[in-house]
């Protein structure tokens, strides 16, 4: 925190022994450094002109509760029990201070709840608390695989979602850390979205530390070959990584039924607010083998018996192959910032159950095909992938508008439209990522359709 008291600044200058503070920065290149002076604004007299700014800058801002919303991509609105946003702001939660065994009200077990319930989700035993999103799960992943095959190559779709492909290239281009991965693209079926498996079992070589494959894919496809995939990377002594939404596996297969050897994925699904963007994190899972476990860069929460009959413990494990106990020795560098989200996490799921995650899959399941067969109706407009579980692709080909201009008349029209697909990936045209969840009702979509109908005509 800055303190600019001339007295404090003087004695801080004094404690470390430098005369200036800009001693204290000399390692950062000068052209990284800024010269100019700061155009700052006046500073605020009192809190209560403080939150008066606040608000007035906030209003500025269109969401999701004003504004209908059809986007998805990496971040997607859900339902979120209310019992979520309590548990989120429990002071035992949000305060406890890391590291000191007095910091733990019930915080451990919270993360092992979390762990257990995801390990059941995805029917993989060994999960780590979060990372910070699905690209990092992802490109952490990766690494893991290259460190237990000692190979340095990862093939991965080549419709991969842009954003999470470029996370997953920062963690390839390590060289100085673990050797540098090679990102190699498998081609997709233009009718599917589906890998090629002629054109997998072709790049496969004894170079290939692993093989990443999503179910829904960056395009909302389905995967339907994940089996097939596995099998052919496991006769090559490739490791198969799986990137899964976990709010589908109430109705999609888990990926542990199909032979996948590490799944990673977002946890915003799980009860997380959209919350401008944020609130987003990442798991890791594996079977549980100490050949994975080994790997993991993430920190573990454990259960054991204590010295009184009948109580258990939950403790760190594995914490000395993480950056917290051995910093840039580690496997991996991680980081916190989503472990409160994790006890969400839990939460929610404790509050599906099996049964919830079948009923609300099968919701989303129903509200978005069929949002998807009567914006398909329109003329001009055709829906791209036929199998999907939340998102799926349209495209405004026919219409002779392009996706910027649908989105712009939609959102005067109170709608923001799907993601514009036409920049990352030309080959569909002007094609859009629109997204149905259970939040969606009947007439949400008959708003849109309306809509869509009217701009497109």
């Amino acid at each position: 925190m800055a303190n600019s008291a001339p007295a404090l600044r003087q004695e801080l200058l004094d404690a470390v022994g430098v005369a200036d503070a800009d001693a204290l920065f000399e390692q950062i290149p000068a052209d990284h450094r800024t010269r100019r002076t700061l155009e700052l604004p006046p500073a605020l007299r009192s809190e209560a002109e403080l939150a008066r700014h606040l608000r007035t800058t906030l209003k500025r801002n269109g969401d999701c509760e004003s504004t209908l919303s059809f986007l998805g991509g990496g971040v997607w609105q859900h339902h979120v029990p209310a019992v979520c946003d309590e548990l989120a702001q429990r002071t035992e939660f949000v305060t406890s201070e890391w590291g000191t065994p007095a910091s733990d009200h019930g915080r451990n077990q919270a993360w092992f709840e979390f762990a257990s319930q995801l390990g059941e989700l995805v029917e993989l035993e060994f999960v780590g608390l979060p990372v910070y999103s699905w690209g990092c799960a992802a490109g952490h992943a990766i690494r893991m695989a290259a460190r237990l095959t000692g190979r340095s190559e990862v093939l991965v779709p080549a419709t991969l979602d842009r954003e999470r492909l470029a996370v997953i290239r920062s963690y390839c281009a390590l060289p100085e850390v673990h050797g540098h991965i090679e990102i190699v693209e498998v081609a997709t079926d233009p009718a599917t979205d589906a890998l090629k498996l002629a054109d997998l079992e072709a790049k496969l070589s004894p170079r290939t530390a692993a093989v990443y494959v999503e179910t829904p894919t960056g395009l909302g496809a389905l995967e339907t070959q994940g089996a097939q995939i596995a099998a052919l990377a496991r006769a090559a002594g490739a490791e198969t990584i799986a990137g899964v939404d976990p709010i589908s596996l109430g109705v999609l297969a888990p990926p542990g039924a199909w032979g996948v050897d590490i799944a990673v994925g977002p946890t915003q699904p799980l009860g997380v607010h959209m919350n401008c963007g944020g609130g987003v994190g990442g798991f890791i899972a594996t079977r549980d083998e100490e050949r994975y476990a080994r790997q993991y860069p993430t920190l573990q929460v454990s259960i054991a018996p204590t010295r009184t009959s009948g109580e258990r413990g939950f403790a760190m494990t594995l914490f000395e192959q993480s950056s917290y106990g051995r910093r840039e020795e580690g496997n991996d560098w991680t980081g916190n910032s989503v472990y409160l989200w994790a006890i969400v996490n839990a939460t929610y799921m404790s509050l599906m159950g099996p049964q919830g995650f079948a009923d609300v899959g099968t919701t989303i399941l129903r509200r978005s095909h069929d949002a998807a067969r009567r914006i398909g109706e329109l003329p001009g407009i055709e829906i791209r992938f036929p199998h999907f579980f939340k998102e799926f692709v349209v495209s405004f080909d026919g219409t002779g508008r392009t996706v910027a201009e649908v989105n712009a008349a939609l959102l005067e029209r109170g709608i923001f439209g799907g993601a514009d697909l036409s920049a990352d990936h030309p080959q569909l045209g002007q094609s859009a990522l629109y997204c149905v969840t259970e939040i969606h009702a009947r007439e949400d979509v008959d708003r849109l359709v309306a809509a869509l109908a009217e701009v497109t005509a």
